[in-house]
């Protein structure tokens, strides 16, 4: 099983940078399981939003960690 476990995400550049390389890096590594820490997603860096927790699972995160 191959795991990617992505840290920090911080703010909207993360959520792009996210969006941007998550979906070819399951492809290209055979992720089986992609686990990213959201805690600092919200646009401002600090806390994370039902709109932003959204975004990550739209770019492939099967699962979002806090704290």
């Amino acid at each position: 099983m191959r795991v990617l476990f992505i840290g920090d995400v911080v703010g909207r550049s993360g959520l792009q940078a996210v969006a941007m390389h998550l979906p070819p890096s399951i492809s290209k590594w055979n992720i089986d399981l992609a686990i990213v820490n959201g805690e600092n997603a919200a646009d401002g860096g600090f806390g994370i939003t039902e709109e932003a927790y959204e975004e990550l699972l739209a770019a492939g995160a099967d699962a979002v960690t806090l704290g």
